[in-house]
Order: C-alpha cells, then structure tokens, then sequence
C-alpha cells in the first residue's frame, strides 16, 4: 500500500500591527529565525516534502520560502483559496492535490492548520506559529483522506528550544 503524508506548517510569528491590512502583515524577525529552525530540524529528520502549497498572504508565503530554501525545493506553488478558508474548504483543496506527490508541504493560517491536524488525526497539538506536524495515511490517492484516516507521526514547534 502506497502512503499519502502531509506536512501541515502554520506560519511563523507575524507582526501585529495597524501599519499592514492582514494579508500584507510581514514575518518579525523571530519569525524568520523560527521558520528557518524548523526547516533545519525536517531537514535533519529528512522529512522534505516533494512540493510546497502555500496561502498566498506575505506571512505564509515568507514561510514556505524559507522552508523551500532550506529544504532544496523549487519555489512554493500559492493557491489563493487558503487564505481566510475554513476547514471544508482546506479538505477539497487536499482532495484535489497531484496524486503524483506522495509528500506534500501545506503552509497555512490557524485555526486551519490546528482543525485539519484534528480531523485527519483526532491529536490537538499546540498548533502556535511556526508549528509543522506530519501526518501519514494509508491511502494512495489524495482525494480519499478523511476524518480519523491518519497518523500524526511527527510534530514540532518553535517553542521546543
């Protein structure tokens, strides 16, 4: 049986601040230190996806490009439909990822991240910024995972220093 995995990153620490509309807000310098860090730890791990699919919003977008670097990938494919979705709308995106990847990277917004790592795995980490959980199933097409379907086999998070 072939396996499908799931790496479900939430952004990095963003900046609070009335100076940018939500979509613009930039990573704080922790921010970058942190998704780098964890970056390193897949890296060391060897848990690189085959793609990175990422919001579109500047936060996300910092963070799956700091992932892609150090994780030797090409630049991360966004898809404006993350930004602001909630989880019905995160599943079909899931469901209709390439079946060709096995490993795919998912860069996301909370509650998101945290919702999905609960429907597929029933786990309820402490999803804070910069969070990376991987979950497995036993499944060879995308579009038949479901709730309860995976393993959270790895999780990570900045705070963990």
């Amino acid at each position: 049986m072939l396996m499908k995995r799931l790496l479900l990153v939430r952004h990095a620490k963003a900046v609070h601040d009335n100076d940018y509309t939500d979509f613009e807000r930039p990573l704080k310098h922790k921010g970058v230190q942190n998704a780098t860090d964890m970056a390193e730890r897949l890296k060391s791990e060897s848990l690189i996806p085959q793609v990175l699919i990422t919001s579109p919003s500047l936060r996300t977008q910092a963070t799956a490009d700091i992932f892609a670097e150090h994780l030797g990938l090409s630049k991360p494919k966004q898809n404006k439909n993350i930004y602001d979705a909630g989880r019905h709308e995160l599943l079909k995106i899931i469901s209709e990822f390439d079946d060709k990847h096995d490993f795919v990277g998912f860069v996301g917004h909370n509650p998101g991240i945290a919702e999905l790592i609960y429907y597929y795995s029933g786990k309820t980490p402490d999803v804070s910024p910069g969070s990376v959980a991987l979950v497995a199933f036993e499944v060879d097409e995308w579009k038949l995972l479901g709730q309860d379907t995976g393993t959270m086999t790895w999780f990570s998070s900045p705070k963990e220093h």
